[in-house]
């Protein structure tokens, strides 16, 4: 599709990273002429996490890679696991730390349940500059601030939210939080021009997205107020006229969770996951551009109430041809290598356990797709299925990553286990690839 030249804001930085539909993939979206996509495996894998009582209803979601510019060999990866809070891993996957979400306000209320993270490099702080993760709180609908300290080695991460100025993002009081549309994606950057440190944050089961600064205080707290919202469309008008919204239990609306803004031009990516990914700036100034559709967009679907799942119509062949809903973790790869052509976006195709990618110096073109394979070994990483969130740096990370590291979640770890009642458990972790690997595989 044509895409609408961007109105560009003042460069920012930012880490690099950035996380359910319910219509099947339609038929064209598979095409059996289409060459296999290249693969590529892991070469390391967290622990499990289960989403059960016994495992402390932890889900692997969203990761951030973290570099230690002074030993990059002891870089970190940052990643939430909903309700089982944070989790921070070594190059080798062996889990570093492990940090609570806050409990209810009160009894009755929604816990802290961890979504997406980000990273904030160098946040101005009294006593001078600290590397920072932001983590959307869903069960909250709070931000929540953890500083980054390289000599704590076992426990990196410092808590240093400002309670006291910590508001709800998006709803008006407590009782609106339980009904848990709430802060859901998350992406942060800083403005160079002004030096000031933002964070964008998504509504679950809703359009809206909001722009919140951090504000460090004098006692090295941080807090946050919302600067302005925006919302994306909620129905479309398709090219024979007729008006289309994806189809969703009565009441909810198009969600974006996978979000990323690009370091060099400001601009927001954002993963409607029904729909597909918009391009705005990343202060919601600017008009938003869907740049890239989900194959199912613009098929029809009418919800069951029965089966809680939408009964897909005839496809109208409207929709994109690279990804499959839901288009989920988004993530700015900047190959150093090739420094003209800026990198690539990648986009996780959750419908068929898939990864996009799309050059960022060519108006967003489709490049290709890969897939992240199962290892050959037998005690090799599994692959990468239901992927949410996605992390990438190409900048080299000491001897185990010298060319750089793309991390997944894998929404469907194997081999399957059972929990203590004998049921299947669900287990979730994260998947370390080697960037130069990927680069020869995917020929990128």
């Amino acid at each position: 599709m044509r895409v609408i030249p961007s109105r560009r804001t003042p460069a920012v930085t930012a880490a690099a990273v950035v996380a359910l539909g319910v219509i099947a993939v339609p038929a064209h979206a598979r095409d059996a002429s289409a060459p296999p996509l290249p693969r590529v495996s892991a070469s390391v894998e967290t622990p499990s996490l289960f989403d059960d009582e016994a495992g402390g209803n932890a889900n692997a979601d969203d990761p951030a890679i973290w570099r230690n510019a002074k030993n990059p060999d002891r870089s970190l990866v940052i990643a939430t696991a909903k309700e089982g809070g944070l989790r921070v891993y070594d190059l080798d996957g062996r889990q570093v730390q492990s940090l609570p979400a806050p409990p209810p306000p009160r009894e009755g209320d929604m816990p802290g349940r961890f979504n997406n993270v980000d990273l904030i490099s160098g946040l101005r702080f009294p006593d001078g500059r600290h590397d920072v993760a932001v983590v959307s709180d869903r069960g909250r609908d709070q931000l929540r601030v953890y500083r980054i300290d390289p000599k704590r080695p076992t426990a990196p991460l410092v808590d240093v939210t400002d309670e006291t100025a910590a508001p709800h993002v998006f709803s008006a009081g407590q009782d609106e939080v339980n009904e848990q549309r709430t802060a859901y994606g998350l992406a942060a950057y800083t403005d160079r021009r002004s030096g000031r440190s933002y964070a964008v944050t998504s509504r679950r089961h809703a359009t809206a997205l909001a722009l919140a600064e951090l504000l460090p205080n004098a006692g090295g707290k941080v807090g946050y107020r919302t600067v302005r919202t925006t919302s994306l469309p909620s129905s479309f008008t398709l090219p024979d006229g007729k008006t289309w919204a994806p189809c969703a239990e009565p009441g909810e609306e198009p969600q974006v969770e996978g979000m990323v803004i690009d370091p060099d031009t400001g601009d927001l990516y954002a993963g409607q996951e029904d729909v597909g990914i918009w391009k705005l700036d990343a202060d919601l100034r600017s008009p938003a551009r869907l740049i890239e559709k989900v194959r199912s967009y613009g098929v029809p679907g009418t919800w069951n109430p029965a089966t809680e799942e939408c009964t897909a119509g005839a496809d109208p062949g409207f929709g994109g041809r690279h990804i499959a809903a839901d288009v989920e973790g988004l993530t700015i790869w900047r190959d150093p290598a090739q420094p003209a052509r800026r990198g690539y976006l990648l986009a996780s195709s959750q419908g068929d356990d898939t990864f996009a990618v799309f050059d960022r110096g060519h108006g967003n073109a489709y490049v290709r797709g890969f897939r992240i394979g199962d290892g050959a070994g037998p005690s090799s990483p599994d692959g990468a299925q239901e992927s949410d969130g996605a992390a990438v740096t190409s900048e080299p990370l000491g001897r185990k990553f010298p060319n750089g590291l793309l991390v997944v979640q894998d929404g469907h770890n194997t081999p399957a286990t059972t929990g203590p009642d004998g049921e299947a458990r669900t287990d979730t972790d994260f998947k370390f690839v080697d960037l130069g690997l990927l680069k020869r595989a995917a020929r990128l």
